[in-house]
């Protein structure tokens, strides 16, 4: 039950929510109390949902962008697309950075990026996110 809490926080985070997913990850890895592997992999895998979701809805922009419940604001949108055009399909390694992330995974939506590419490199991004945090706990336990 705590690696689909794990993974539904990341997934939130990657789409309404906004906080960060990293001290409850960090906090689960810490207690030592469950599965190391599989903390990394729901977080990871929630995260990455997440910013598919955010490409669906930039897919279908038309039909989400008037509502009130819609989480991304035109200004955020503007500045993702700004990136994207700039760096290209290489800022969707910067998926995982507060507040620029997901207007960067909607906006690759909205430009119909092709989804596996789109995977791949959202991927990068914020699995190697989490494995920063997940050494960086492990070898503080190590050391305390």
């Amino acid at each position: 039950m705590i690696y689909i809490s794990l993974l539904a926080v990341c997934f939130m985070v990657a789409t309404i929510v906004p906080f960060g997913s990293e001290m409850y990850f960090a906090t689960l890895l810490s207690l030592n109390k469950y599965n190391n592997f599989l903390l990394l992999m729901a977080a990871s895998t929630g995260n990455v949902l997440g910013s598919v979701f955010n490409w669906i809805c930039g897919y279908y922009v038309n039909y989400f962008i008037k509502k009130s419940w819609f989480p991304i604001k035109q200004n955020k949108i503007q500045k993702g697309t700004e990136l994207f055009n700039k760096y290209g399909k290489w800022s969707l390694l910067l998926s995982w950075v507060p507040f620029i992330g997901d207007p960067i995974t909607f906006v690759a939506g909205t430009l119909r990026y092709p989804i596996i590419p789109f995977l791949i490199l959202v991927s990068i991004g914020k699995v190697g996110r989490y494995l920063v945090i997940y050494f960086s706990i492990i070898w503080a336990i190590k050391i305390f």
